[in-house]
């Protein structure tokens, strides 16, 4: 049976959190995902064929200098370590949007990539869902921000039935 996002209810998300659960301010850190170069050519040349993305040699002529990770690409990666590490990932309805999203360093082959967030805002949506917002910052090994977004979910509601 398929639910319309009217009849979810907390009983319907695999999570135990619901949106009266969460509060701003509240920020976790997680990751150590290492980018490899096969990765990068991979994901490039099915998604992103730019030369940048997909051939050592010719991107070494580009402003990068070298192998880079597509934008794209560095969102995904932030959603996987979302997906596997977050204490809120299995309670959330899916993603709402992302806002203010910018891409600060290049992603080079061998960097390791770690992500904080915190939980900056959040509002009733309607009778069963709330928006959660959070700043969501990916950094490279050193330390360096790589990306920086907003990105807001939706969680269902204790009260929903």
């Amino acid at each position: 049976m398929t639910l319309t996002m009217e009849e979810y209810s907390i009983d319907s998300v695999p999570g135990d959190v619901c949106f009266e659960d969460v509060s701003a301010g509240e920020s976790q850190e997680y990751g150590d995902y290492t980018v490899e170069r096969d990765e990068i050519i991979s994901f490039g040349k099915q998604y992103t064929p730019h030369p940048t993305h997909t051939d050592e040699k010719a991107a070494k002529d580009f402003v990068y200098g070298g192998l880079i990770a597509s934008g794209i690409q560095t969102i995904a990666i932030a959603s996987r370590l979302i997906a596997e590490h977050d204490e809120y990932a299995l309670s959330t309805l899916g993603g709402w949007g992302i806002d203010e999203l910018r891409w600060e360093q290049p992603v080079r082959p061998g960097d390791t990539l770690s992500l904080h967030r915190e939980i900056i805002e959040k509002q009733p949506w309607n009778d069963n869902r709330g928006l959660v917002s959070m700043e969501v910052i990916v950094s490279n090994q050193n330390n360096e921000e790589v990306m920086d977004m907003k990105l807001t979910l939706m969680f269902i509601m204790e009260n929903s039935s």
